[in-house]
């Protein structure tokens, strides 16, 4: 069964920096790809960032270009998403997921999603 685990939120000032993790179990994830999403209250969640757990490139929402990155650490069997230059827009919950699709920002494509773990950025 597989498991994802996100942490790393937390409180941060405008400006601040955050790291989240999802660490990832139950299964070889080589074939798989790992997503971020991230929903605010009342709003949808969105795409946010993409990994191939193997060979392959990032894909960004055009919102988080330059600011985010997501890297992997395979002997650690997690994702991070490094966050620079948090705004309050950028509150939200923050998930993690993995498809068998490549590239994918669609939601609804993912097949396992983490808990999810709060950020929230003061003005």
């Amino acid at each position: 069964q597989v498991q994802l685990v996100e942490s790393g939120g937390g409180l941060v000032q405008a400006g601040g920096s955050l790291r989240l993790s999802c660490a990832a179990s139950g299964r070889t994830f080589s074939s798989y790809t790992m997503g971020w999403f991230r929903q605010a209250p009342g709003k949808e969640r969105e795409f946010v960032a993409v990994i191939p757990w193997s060979a392959g490139s990032t894909y960004y929402a055009d919102f988080v270009k330059g600011r985010f990155t997501i890297t992997k650490d395979y002997a650690k069997n997690t994702v991070y998403l490094q966050m620079n230059g948090l705004k309050p827009e950028d509150t939200a919950v923050y998930y993690c997921a993995v498809t068998s699709r490549s590239r994918e920002s669609r939601a609804d494509q993912y097949d396992y999603w983490g808990q999810g773990t709060q950020v929230t950025v003061s003005s």
